[in-house]
Parts: structure tokens; sequence; C-alpha cells
């Protein structure tokens, strides 16, 4: 994807820091993002640790995006907001990891799970699309 006005913006305010693409690193974090969410498929696994699987596997991959593009960023949110920027993919799909995010938020810190079949559904097509493009990119690494 390469560098955007966007992604520079957030370089200056912070948000992201310049660092330039490591492919141990990239395949390090591929390989975590397509073992979780292979695990995050396994039906007789609970709906929390499902959850957390597609999850930790959409950040994985994203932060893989990011990285790719010569970046880093400590800020989980900001990782999936780079998406658009990074991966080329639509602003519905970049809600839906925000939303994620938020539930993730909620089980990690405050102990909530809301069990909602459907939303696990999508995060696990988006991350399955999600992982298609950031292994198109690992190519040209």
């Amino acid at each position: 994807m390469g560098s955007n006005e966007n992604l520079e913006n957030l370089l200056r305010s912070g948000g992201l820091k310049a660092e330039p693409p490591d492919r141990k690193e990239c395949e390090g974090l591929m390989r975590s993002a397509v073992d979780r969410l292979k695990d995050a498929q396994t039906s007789s696994l609970s709906f929390a640790s499902r959850f957390d699987l597609a999850y930790s596997a959409a950040h994985a991959l994203a932060l893989t995006a990011l990285r790719l593009c010569g970046y880093r960023s400590d800020k989980r949110y900001l990782v999936f907001q780079c998406l658009v920027h990074t991966a080329d993919i639509g602003k519905v799909q970049v809600r839906l990891f925000a939303l994620c995010h938020e539930r993730r938020n909620l089980a990690e810190y405050e102990g909530y799970m809301d069990e909602d079949p459907a939303l696990l559904a999508q995060l696990l097509e988006s991350t399955e699309q999600l992982q298609i493009r950031v292994q198109q990119q690992m190519t040209g690494l």
C-alpha cells in the first residue's frame, strides 16, 4: 500500500511510529493470525474463546498490514482504523472491527461478554477476507 497522507498525519501526531517492515515479524504475525483464525472456527469451543481467537487473528492481520506499510502503533484501535489505508478495506469492515474491539475490551476489563453469534460470524468472515488481502501484500515484502 505504501505511505499516504493520512498515515503521515498520524505519524506526525504521534499515533504511529515509522519502522521499516521486518519479514520475520510479519511472517510470525501471519502464522499467529492463521492459527487463531482456524482455531476460532472450532465450534466445540466456548463463544468467549472463539471470539477472542477471531479478534486476536484480526488484530494480528491488521498489525501486519500496518507493519508492511512501514509503521507501528501501540494503540489497538488505531491499528484497525488504519486498515482503510493499509489494506484497502471498506469502512463497514473497519466499523465491525472497531465494534469487536469494544466488545473485547468489555470482556477483558469489565468481565462482560455478550454472546452474539451473528457478530462472531461477521468477524470470522471479515477476518478471512482481511487474511487474503494481507497475504497478497506479503508477497511484495
